[in-house]
């Protein structure tokens, strides 16, 4: 490294930590720490950026491509055709008046589904920063050469994100995910253009590559069409149950603030998925003959091209690692804390003052990094990691959506749907039932276990088709013989879901309706069998079409670029 590059790195490193302690002077009160809603479009679109944009992801997708060729894009791709959803998810979540995502569980069902959620999304969190520093750490040893070893990359990178994200909150979080996401942006396209120069671009790929199937969405020996749609829905059931969504969706000002942001900024991160991916199967014609590490793949292409263009661009690559990696782990380590302090202590350890439970919060943000961090270290790929993370938040997505949309799901219901779920993944992980299912006369030609590097495994779609279906059959079924939720608490959740949120409004307690707030007659899609799906105002149709636009604009683009 030269020494303008530790310049830059050290500058970047400084900018935010300082940034994160003079936000702390404006955080007054626990509802400033965890969900300030006061941000406009830009910075929320760049917080929806930069809190789901990370390191990991563009070692992943470019390891996959690597790997299986163009296909690896799903990695990430896997949330595409949920992203027109999220136009009409945003104003919901921001409806709420929640400040987190166990609010609303409360809310909708009784105290206890609150804390599960908050035990499940804690635990989601800390898988999530494990896997991001895992990945972030991966990149810094390549592209140093093991200069800087990833275990200490991880450890010096957790110890700067959990200074600024401790004293300033979300707002830190948010602010500095400004920079970052710009620096997300770069680090995303920087070395396309060189590896594509340097093999003759795509045409140059085919020809060094000859295998047609490297080039293809699509590649049914790896991630084909029903992979693709199986994630892509378990993405969706999953993604209102990922606790950094809830300020993805709130921190705006108002839930226009909110849809722009969280669409606008999963928009944003699609686009740079694409790079990450022609990067992948760009080293795979640059390293043709050779035997490498596929998750090392994206750092070494930094450090072989960077620092012959000039002083200071693996600086400003690394502080670009940094960034989207800090900029995740931030917003999760808030909303993990908002969990706990929100949901379990403050319910166990009533009417204690704000400075008691900001310091509480505080405490609780270095338990979750640190077993984010332990996560992080016992980890053996960031693939398996993104794996398991793909399938935690759905658990609770099930008995998130059968309250949403159907008014007789009872909290035994939602408890049993989320148990349910989990012992089902338990199951289908255990190798006696792997080598059970191995052994049917069909699982051949249904392809129901496959071959890993770790070993034999339940294919990935079937194991997510288990988990989703007995979750949301146990859910109903004991849904149908159980207690009801009170009349009067359905009426006022479902009241929140459909009283659209005034600039300025002033919100006393989490899930409540201010007083001087009109509450819209009920204006159902279906009326029958309890049914509660609202019908869509012309805000969302028209916000959901141009979704589904850029979803079929982008994948036409992709693929016209492979050929």
């Amino acid at each position: 490294m030269h020494w303008f590059d530790i310049f830059i790195l050290v500058i970047y490193l400084v900018l935010v930590t300082y940034i994160g302690i003079r936000t702390m002077r404006r955080v007054k009160n626990i509802q400033e720490f965890f969900m300030p809603r006061k941000f406009g479009k830009t910075m929320m679109v760049m917080f929806t950026f930069g809190a789901g944009t990370h390191a990991d992801q563009a070692v992943s997708v470019a390891s996959a491509s690597y790997s299986y060729g163009l296909s690896g894009i799903w990695y990430q791709w896997l949330w595409l055709f949920a992203t027109p959803f999220y136009w009409l998810i945003a104003p919901v979540m921001r409806r709420f008046r929640a400040i987190t995502t166990a609010d609303v569980f409360e809310a909708r069902y009784d105290r206890t589904l609150a804390m599960l959620f908050a035990f499940v999304g804690s635990l989601n969190l800390m898988i999530s920063i494990g896997v991001m520093l895992k990945g972030a750490g991966a990149v810094i040893d390549a592209t140093t050469g093991g200069l800087i070893p990833a275990d200490l990359a991880i450890f010096m990178m957790t110890i700067i994100f959990v200074i600024y994200g401790i004293a300033g909150g979300l707002q830190a979080a948010i602010i500095t995910d400004f920079i970052q996401g710009v620096l997300t942006i770069i680090l995303s396209f920087i070395l396309l253009p060189l590896i594509l120069n340097a093999v003759g671009g795509i045409s140059g790929m085919r020809e060094t590559i000859g295998n047609p199937a490297m080039f293809t969405l699509v590649a049914p020996e790896g991630i084909g069409v029903f992979y693709i749609l199986v994630i892509s829905f378990n993405a969706l059931v999953g993604i209102v149950t990922q606790p950094h969504t809830m300020g993805n969706c709130a921190a705006g000002k108002t839930e226009f603030e909110g849809q722009i942001g969280f669409m606008g900024g999963s928009v944003l991160k699609r686009i740079c998925t694409v790079a990450w991916s022609l990067t992948g199967l760009g080293a795979v014609a640059y390293f043709a003959g050779q035997t490498l590490d596929p998750d090392l793949i994206f750092g070494k292409v930094a450090r072989i091209f960077l620092p012959g263009i000039m002083p200071g661009l693996i600086g400003v690559f690394l502080a670009a690692i940094l960034a989207s990696m800090m900029s995740s782990c931030d917003a999760f380590m808030i909303a993990s804390s908002g969990l706990f302090t929100e949901n379990a202590y403050k319910k166990l350890v009533p009417d204690k003052s704000v400075k008691h439970y900001l310091a509480v919060a505080r405490i609780v943000s270095l338990i979750v990094v640190a077993g984010g961090l332990l996560f992080a270290y016992w980890l053996p790929g960031v693939i398996k990691g993104l794996e398991m993370f793909w399938k935690i938040a759905p658990m609770m997505g099930i008995a998130f959506w059968l309250g949403l949309f159907w008014r007789r799901t009872t909290s035994a219901g939602a408890w049993a749907s989320t148990v349910s779920a989990f012992l089902t993944w338990i199951l289908t992980e255990q190798q006696f039932f792997v080598s059970l299912v191995e052994k049917l006369p069909f699982a051949n030609s249904l392809r129901l276990v496959v071959e890993r590097s770790w070993g034999f495994e339940i294919y990935l779609p079937w194991q997510m088709i288990a988990y989703l279906g007995v979750g949301t059959v146990t859910g109903i079924v004991v849904s149908l013989f159980t207690k009801g939720v009170a009349e009067s608490k359905l009426d006022n959740f479902y009241a929140l879901v459909r009283t659209p949120v005034a600039a300025g409004e002033k919100i006393l307690e989490p899930c409540t309706i201010p007083e001087n707030s009109a509450v819209p007659p009920k204006n159902l899609l279906f009326n029958f069998g309890g049914l509660e799906i609202n019908r869509p105002s012309r805000n969302d149709i028209v916000g959901f079409l141009f979704g589904w636009f850029f979803v079929v604009a982008i994948v036409l683009s992709v693929y016209f670029i492979a050929r």
